[in-house]
């Protein structure tokens, strides 16, 4: 067999295998992602068992699980929609520069989306003093 041969059969080797990353790859960042989030719990709550040993008041005990529960945010609609806005204003800038009509387009799209998410904010009260100042508001009428 010649050179040329083994390069056409090395090649070839390469595109199956290129083909097999490429479908496997999300699977594995996902499996990574899983693996890492297990690791993390299960030494928190290692953690915790290890502290909980060593205090002998319940409360104390029920205070560090409590410190521990993860507190989700509420949505900034309006933090979202200023960076959807920049986004879509420079999309729709560099559209202009390059003078193309699509860039121009989705520019457009991403800048209104983001004002819609400002006006959301406005809307939609995220913090517990405007959602209070809004029940107010409302029993005011």
């Amino acid at each position: 067999m010649n050179n040329v041969g083994v390069v056409e059969g090395m090649v070839g080797m390469f595109a199956v295998g290129i083909a097999y990353v490429a479908v496997l790859l999300p699977a594995l960042i996902i499996l990574i992602v899983f693996l890492y989030r297990y690791k993390d719990k299960k030494n928190k709550y290692e953690a915790v068992v290890a502290v909980s040993k060593n205090i002998e008041d319940p409360s104390e005990i029920k205070v560090l699980l409590n410190d521990l529960k993860e507190k989700k945010q509420p949505i900034d609609y309006r933090r979202s929609g200023v960076i959807s806005l920049g986004v879509g204003v420079g999309l729709f800038l560099f559209g202009l520069f390059i003078n193309d009509n699509d860039l121009l387009g989705i520019g457009a799209l991403v800048a209104a989306i983001g004002v819609g998410l400002i006006v959301a904010g406005y809307l939609y009260p995220n913090t517990s003093e405007e959602l209070t100042n809004a029940v107010e508001d409302y029993e005011k009428k």
